[in-house]
Formats: structure tokens, C-alpha cells, sequence
């Protein structure tokens, strides 16, 4: 069973930049793959970047395009989702997961088995 633990949200002014860590234990991160989401209060959770395991990337929100990076360190079992020029609109909790049921990307929540708690990202002045 894996556990994933995400890290690196916090308080952060406009223009900002932040990386997310996505640490997971119980088996090999570079087996499946890793989804990057997102929730407002009183929102749907929407996909925001996904990494396969063969190290391909997705990018799900147009709003984030060019702003933000993922990437996975396979020593460390860990993926991180990097964002660059935050903006207020990007204020939400991030949560992490993984789909052990396959090896590429999706953009729905319904496709991915194991989730962290999350960690709150909050861009304002």
C-alpha cells in the first residue's frame, strides 16, 4: 500500500514561486503514474499536471501553462510540481496521487487509487 505525504505549500506574494513535494513510500514512484491536483472551497477538483512512468508530462490547466514544471527525482521516490509567477487564482490546496492501475496520464481523479492529504498553497499580498 503506498502513503504519500506532499509538502512545500505555504504563503506566498504574487509573482511568487513555490515547489510542491510529492513523497511517497511503499513502492517505486517511477512504476505508475502521478497526478498533480487542485481545490477551491466549493470548487470540483480539477487535474493540474500529471507524470507517466516513462517520464512523460501532461499539462491540464491553461491558466498554469508555461508557469509551472513537474518532475520526479526516482532516487528520493518523489515528485514535485514547481510553480513559477503565482498569481491569487492559484490559491487552493494541492493534492498529490498516484494511479497504480496504469502507467500513463489522465486528468480525472476517478483514474488515480492513492491520495496525500494535500498542502495549501495561498498567493496574496
Amino acid at each position: 500500500q503506498l502513503q504519500i505525504v506532499e509538502s512545500g505549500g505555504g504563503l506566498v506574494q504574487p509573482g511568487g514561486s513555490l515547489r510542491l513535494s510529492c513523497a511517497v513510500t511503499g513502492d517505486r514512484v517511477d512504476y505508475y503514474a502521478t497526478g498533480w491536483f487542485r481545490q477551491v472551497p466549493g470548487k470540483a477538483r480539477e487535474g493540474v499536471s500529471c507524470i507517466a512512468s516513462n517520464g512523460d508530462t501532461r499539462d491540464y490547466v491553461d491558466s498554469m501553462k508555461g508557469r509551472f514544471t513537474i518532475s520526479r527525482d526516482n532516487a528520493k521516490n518523489t515528485v514535485y510540481l514547481e510553480i513559477n509567477s503565482l498569481k491569487p487564482e492559484d490559491t487552493a490546496v494541492y493534492s498529490c496521487a498516484v494511479a497504480i492501475r496504469a502507467l500513463v496520464c489522465s486528468s480525472s481523479e476517478k483514474f488515480y487509487d492513492y491520495w496525500g492529504q494535500g498542502t495549501q498553497v495561498t498567493v496574496s499580498s
